[in-house]
């Protein structure tokens, strides 16, 4: 019985197409999912990924090909059709009213009587709780939530719905890996219970722990699907790019015993008023990359602004060669001499100019370097054609505006131009987040060239394994409370993960 439930397939895509001008996202792609199975679905940035999820849930209808579900032919034009055939999708930004409950936005959209919790409601939430293992307060609102608490919202949502198909869009991207643990675990109960479930990530090592088998795409085709038990990540890879790739980062060791920062005593508030980060202190020195670790909204991104000078500081001192800067403009901290390369988490609201080409937004970088009021963009347009062979940025030309190209390369413009600028500090946050392996790789390699420059970098990244092979140390916050400086070559992914929960937080608070 449970050979044959697994033999039928719950998903069929067959000769898919989907076009958005002359652009082919998507060509004649085959794919199938069984019930009972995971399958991973892996491809470079711009290889069609989502947008053939996208078909699924019906976010977008295809130009031409055929969807089966359970062996029946459907056409599924809206998200609406996609629920009612038991789809479900979890996207990798949630979409939850952080206002209500649990409950409230478990109810919300679906089907009954009336839009509030009754007795037969919460019963039933509680049953599919209970079930398949999902800890949740019901009643606890969504703007209290952490981001697993918020995922696991995500799929009770869906399996409330009675979706008996789960997408998952990068689901692991900001949880400890004892989250993560949680999450497969959810997901290998669902698939005993006969769900089928796709999931899109980067990170092969749950690629190969998770999945039963992998479909690859490259460049809007399917080039391969293959079993997990039968390949490796290297084989992944190959497929994924097209040829062999190093997947080893390097990791030099430079020696110039020199602080750059030293932030001592940091208190930090954020645009609501609340304090995110919460009386730090550490030291980033040069030709060092300094990892910071932690899970989503643990004072990562405030603690980037106010080291550029975008966030005010409530209390304490960051000391640059023994000089505080805390108090001065972003332009101010130039002029003083101190070149601090800022690479934000937000690109196109906070980086660069989305309207403009990628000359005009290497100008914005020099222009009050300017002797008079006339710009010259012969020097820009050297850059940014410089930047395109170096970090290999897709895009027709250099002045086509930066809002038309890929989050990748949209990452490789800003993080290009700011390297460039020849920092003495340079701080980014997750540079590469949500890229494939080529472009991550890419990346590393610019990071450790200023690295052996005797640039010092602070690294704020999601991924532990990547930040343990190419960090020197790595800090962790938790709730705006460091709760760990570690040396990457005596600590384990384990020992950070528990470094990020609320109990290393409380002690860090107590010290």
């Amino acid at each position: 019985m449970e050979n044959s439930k697994k033999e039928t397939m719950a998903i069929e895509l067959k000769g898919i197409t989907k076009t958005f001008g002359s652009v082919v996202a998507n060509n004649k792609i085959d794919l199938s999912v069984r019930q009972g199975e995971i399958l991973a679905l892996l491809g470079e940035n711009g290889s069609g990924k989502t947008t053939l999820m996208n078909m699924l849930s019906g976010i977008y209808r295809p130009d031409s090909g055929s969807i089966f579900i359970n062996g029946q032919a459907v056409v599924i034009n809206s998200p609406e059709d996609a629920i009612r055939l038991g789809i479900g999708m979890i996207h990798q930004h949630f979409k939850l009213v952080e206002a209500l409950s649990a409950a409230d936005n478990i109810i919300l959209g679906s089907k009954g009587k009336g839009i509030f919790l009754s007795k037969s409601r919460a019963k039933s939430i509680k049953e599919i709780s209970s079930h398949f293992g999902l800890e949740i307060d019901t009643d606890k609102k969504v703007n209290q939530m952490s981001v697993s608490e918020k995922q696991t919202v995500e799929i009770l949502k869906v399996l409330y719905r009675k979706a008996d198909i789960l997408i998952l869009d990068e689901p692991t991207a900001v949880l400890t890996p004892q989250e993560t643990k949680k999450l497969f675990e959810i997901l290998n109960k669902m698939k005993k219970e006969g769900c089928a479930v796709i999931i899109i990530t980067h990170k092969l090592g749950e690629v190969m722990e998770i999945s039963d088998r992998v479909t690859i795409l490259r460049k809007g085709e399917s080039v391969a699907t293959v079993k997990t038990s039968e390949t490796n990540e290297q084989e992944l890879t190959e497929l994924m790019v097209g040829r062999p790739v190093e997947l080893s980062i390097e990791h030099p060791v430079c020696d110039f015993n020199e602080n750059l920062l030293e932030v001592h005593h940091l208190t930090v508030k954020n645009e609501e008023g609340l304090e995110a980060i919460k009386d730090i202190s550490f030291e980033l020195n040069r030709g060092e990359i300094l990892g910071v670790a932690g899970v989503a909204g643990s004072g990562q991104k405030e603690l980037c602004e106010a080291l550029a000078g975008l966030l005010p500081v409530k209390k304490g001192a960051i000391l640059y060669h023994n000089e505080n800067i805390v108090g001065k403009s972003p332009n101010e901290i130039i002029k003083m001499g101190i070149s601090m390369s800022f690479i934000p988490e937000d690109r196109l609201g906070m980086g660069l100019a989305a309207s403009m080409g990628m000359v005009d937004n290497m100008l914005l970088k020099r222009y009050n370097e300017g002797k008079g009021p006339f710009v010259s963009k012969k020097e820009a347009r050297e850059l940014a054609k410089r930047l395109v062979h170096k970090l290999e940025i897709a895009t027709p030309n250099i002045e086509t505006p930066v809002r038309r190209l890929s989050g990748g390369n949209v990452q490789k413009v800003l993080l290009g131009r700011e390297i460039e600028s020849n920092p003495n500090v340079l701080i980014t946050a997750y540079a590469v987040r949500g890229l494939d392996i080529n472009s991550s790789f890419t990346i590393y390699d610019a990071l450790n060239e200023q690295k052996q420059k005797g640039v010092g970098i602070l690294f704020i990244g999601e991924d532990l394994d990547v930040m343990l092979e190419l960090c020197d140390r790595i800090m962790v916050l938790c709730h705006g409370h460091i709760t760990g400086i570690v040396d990457t070559e005596t600590t384990t992914k384990e020992q950070l993960g528990l470094l990020m929960t609320d109990a290393a937080a409380k002690r860090g608070a107590a010290r």
